[in-house]
């Protein structure tokens, strides 16, 4: 009996494109639950660009240092509130005041973990330039 051979597809090269910050990375993950939510199915663009990691691992990365407790339960839930919201909380407003200084230490704790695994760019811009 003749056996089946199986071979891999090659890949089509893709530029993989590091999100500049935490923050840009976390309205990214929320747009996507957002769209798996309304029943599209996450799948690779076809453009040859493309992120360094799929949304769940920002989430997974999130839940590690709530785990750890870097971030508190009312972070967390801010995160979600003003994600939700796609924009920030206005740290002018004043009733926005407390959430701002909770999603800016959140976003900088998971800028941390970010970098770590090269989903967010190190340093600036700037600093590349020099």
């Amino acid at each position: 009996m003749k056996k089946t051979r199986y071979v891999r597809k090659p890949m089509p090269y893709k530029i993989a494109i590091e999100f500049s910050d935490a923050e840009e990375a976390w309205f990214w993950f929320v747009r996507s639950e957002r769209a798996r939510r309304e029943g599209a199915k996450l799948s690779q663009s076809v453009s040859n660009q493309t992120r360094p990691c799929e949304p769940d691992d920002i989430y997974r990365a999130v839940m590690r240092i709530y785990a750890r407790g870097a971030i508190s339960g009312e972070q967390l839930k801010t995160l979600a509130e003003y994600g939700w919201r796609e924009s920030p909380p206005d740290a002018r407003v004043v009733e926005e005041e407390r959430a701002f200084l909770m999603w800016d230490d959140a976003l900088d704790r998971l800028s941390t973990e970010l970098k770590s695994k090269g989903i967010i760019r190190h340093g600036t811009p700037y600093s590349e330039c020099g």
